[in-house]
């Protein structure tokens, strides 16, 4: 059985995690609050360019090979995860995901390339020893566009130039604070149906210069980069409900183990102060 010593340590060592615990979870509340907002304002960008590439494709019969499903040859992804822990099973829940994917579709690792943004998911895959074409870690809470443009650009252009036939995101899905959802999005090709979705109200008329095909095929790549822009928008956000949860389950088991942990030594005590009374007692009796 623990000594009183002990037990008091073990009390104080418990109420100083609790405090980081307690801080982490504020500071990720007040992070998701920003990230939400984050991914909210980058939506109606996505969905405007989506907007005029739907009226640009009605109106000429371009063959871009950014809107033309070839057969499947080799695949890309591009995978998000964070760079720092802490965040309950963030990373664990979507890696298991890409493994399992990967198992599924593909028969040799020859088969596909991978696209890396987040520090966790660049080192387990490359000690697993998967194709990993390139990679971007060090990213600010707060990310801008600029820095992924490099690898979302990257992506991109591969497959334009056919080194691969369709482009995956692997990423968080924000659901609402406390559902995170892995997914697995194909968003090269681009889907004809998902760019002919119908808006509320009158569409507007555009006058293109130099021409239709010209516009089209420099704003394609535009749109499908501002695609990977707003899934990390999204991970971001994810990434903080998840160490916002995670933090408030620390929370609460280190509450739970200090009243476990008063009651253990409140025990102890007692059998102290027992043991105590009945040496005097005891040595009063042998007096008499």
């Amino acid at each position: 059985m623990s000594t009183m010593r002990e037990i008091k340590r073990r009390i104080r060592s418990v109420e100083n995690t609790k405090k980081i615990t307690s801080a982490q979870k504020m500071v990720a509340a007040a992070k998701l609050r920003r990230a939400q907002e984050a991914a909210e304002s980058a939506r109606p960008y996505a969905e405007k360019m989506r907007e005029v590439i739907n009226s640009l494709a009605q109106g000429t019969k371009s063959n871009h090979p950014m809107l033309v499903s070839r057969p499947i040859q080799k695949t890309g992804y591009l995978i998000i995860t964070s760079d720092r822990g802490l965040c309950g099973g963030y990373n664990a829940n979507l890696l298991r995901m890409l493994e399992k994917v990967l198992k599924e579709r593909h028969q040799s690792k020859d088969d596909y390339v991978l696209f890396v943004i987040g520090r966790k998911g660049l080192t387990y895959l490359s000690k697993k020893g998967y194709p990993v074409l390139s990679s971007v870690t060090g990213l600010s809470d707060s990310p801008s566009f600029g820095d992924i443009k490099e690898i979302a650009s990257q992506a991109v252009s591969y497959f334009e130039q056919e080194k691969y036939d369709e482009l995956y995101l692997v990423y968080n899905q924000f659901i609402n604070p406390v559902v995170q959802r892995p997914v697995d999005k194909r968003i090269l090709p681009l889907d004809s149906k998902e760019l002919e979705k119908e808006k509320k109200g009158p569409s507007a008329a555009y006058e293109f210069e130099p021409s239709q095909e010209e516009v089209l095929a420099e704003i394609l790549p535009r749109y499908a980069e501002s695609l990977v822009y707003s899934a990390l928008m999204d991970a971001k956000a994810s990434e903080f409900a998840a160490k916002m949860t995670a933090m408030t389950s620390a929370t609460d088991n280190a509450t739970e183990l200090i009243e476990q942990l008063t009651l253990e030594y409140n025990k102890a005590r007692q059998a102290a102060i027992t043991q105590e009374i009945s040496e005097i007692v005891a040595g009063a009796n042998a007096l008499q």
